[in-house]
């Protein structure tokens, strides 16, 4: 077995533990959500998709990507690791003095702003439109770092390289992320739209003849059981999701 499939395989027995322990203390079981984590993708393909290989996961198959990162993994599962007990107290307050320390500067950041003509004399460059940007936004632009952001506002508290470093990811993804939290959440609201029983898939045009073929053969209900079939990607549900509303506004209409 690969390095790869053995910390696949562990990640797997590491759920199944945790959800053994929950079971005998008659606790709710414990389920990352596919924009959550890249073992609740493995999980929700293994359960629902079916592999060939039960320790293979492709991180193509992961529709939120930019949302999990490496260097948010930390943010994104620590708290659900002290909710349910498997996280140490030393770890925990590591956690918890990160997670507060992002918040007082992200939340600061947020609130003091700057006008272009002003930003420019620190060699800044943004459009000229009158219109003010919070430090957040302006750590977001190309060769703009915490360094610069202290230059322009001397107020803002250094505390280490990482939390600098993370504040400087977020900014570098900030529309990215904020586009993805939208998608998520509007693809939450449509796993359970309904799919027509007389949809025609050579309607859309935006699909592959093979992924046409695999909705006729299969036929799925709701657009959850369409983004769990194998080979197709949350790209073609996307497709066939607005093809859907589309005419559910006319017939409506």
């Amino acid at each position: 077995m690969e390095l790869q499939d053995m910390k696949r395989a562990a990640a797997q027995g590491l759920v199944a533990g945790i959800n053994a322990a929950l079971s005998i203390k008659r606790e709710e079981p414990f389920i990352l959500d596919r924009s959550e984590a890249y073992i609740g993708v493995m999980i929700d393909d293994l359960v629902t998709k079916g592999v060939a290989e039960p320790y293979r996961m492709f991180t193509s198959r992961a529709e939120y990507r930019l949302t999990l990162r490496a260097d948010n993994a930390d943010l994104r599962l620590t708290q659900k690791g002290i909710n349910i007990g498997v996280v140490m107290d030393y770890r925990s307050r590591i956690f918890k003095e990160k997670a507060s320390i992002l918040d007082k500067l992200s939340t600061k950041m947020e609130k003091i702003r700057i006008t272009p003509s002003k930003i420019s004399k620190f060699g800044v460059n943004i459009a000229k439109d009158g219109v003010s940007r919070s430090a957040g936004q302006v750590l977001s632009q190309k060769g703009v770092d915490m360094r610069k952001i202290r230059e322009i506002w001397p107020e803002v508290s250094y505390f280490s390289r990482d939390i600098d470093e993370q504040l400087e990811i977020n900014a570098h993804y900030r529309g990215y992320l904020k586009k993805q939290k939208a998608d998520i959440l509007a693809f939450k609201r449509d796993e359970n739209l309904i799919i027509p029983n007389k949809i025609n898939y050579d309607d859309l045009s935006g699909l592959s003849n093979e992924v046409k073929a695999k909705f006729r053969l299969i036929k799925p209900k709701t657009m959850g059981q369409a983004l769990r079939i194998d080979g197709i990607t949350p790209a073609a549900v996307y497709i066939l999701l607005s093809h859907v509303k589309r005419k559910s506004i006319k017939h409506i209409a």
